[in-house]
């Protein structure tokens, strides 16, 4: 998605206005070229191409990926949630680089959505890249708009869970990894 910094610079003077503040004041002259391009920054598509390696004699093994840092926003108020998300994975002939899961998450995080379009985004870029067996996506996260307005619950935390792959239906794999995952937090 391409930012328009030109407009996004007459739409903050004009919310500055609208909430009674002159734009020209001394503190707030450069802040929509300032919010201009923290937009540009936050929902610039950052995607990558994704290289897996071959790993044939990997065939039941879970991978997991934990604490992954990201900030997205909310496409209801236009404020940032953000959080960790952990992966667990079995490859299918392929595997990741490490790196890359990191570059999955920042990638899809970048544009205004909710976290549940996240969660769901993450595990299917991971099975298309792997094309694993069983994927679990993990969210965790912050919503400054629940803290900031409204309820302002400071403590609340969102979680998320995604499940896919063709074994995506098997419990007591479901099961192994909900285990995995709690010996993991020990």
């Amino acid at each position: 998605m391409a930012i328009d910094k030109e407009k996004v610079q007459r739409s903050i003077s004009m919310l500055l206005e609208a909430i009674g503040e002159d734009p020209a004041r001394e503190g707030l002259l450069n802040t929509p070229k300032r919010i201009a391009k923290m937009y540009e920054e936050f929902l610039s598509d950052n995607s990558q191409e994704l290289t897996s390696f071959t790993a044939t004699e990997i065939n039941n093994d879970l991978v997991s990926v934990k604490g992954i840092s990201f900030c997205s926003m909310c496409e209801h108020h236009l404020m940032p949630f953000y959080g960790k998300v952990d992966i667990i994975y079995i490859p299918n002939g392929k595997i990741l680089g490490l790196s890359k899961f990191a570059r999955i998450v920042d990638g899809l995080s970048r544009k205004l959505q909710v976290q549940e379009y996240l969660t769901s985004n993450i595990a299917e870029a991971i099975v298309s890249s792997t094309n694993s067996k069983f994927v679990t996506v993990n969210i965790s996260a912050t919503h400054l708009c629940m803290v900031l307005r409204g309820v302002k619950q400071y403590d609340a935390v969102t979680k998320t869970f995604a499940v896919r792959g063709d074994n995506k239906d098997d419990i007591n794999l479901l099961n192994r990894a909900k285990m995995f995952v709690a010996n993991y937090e020990k």
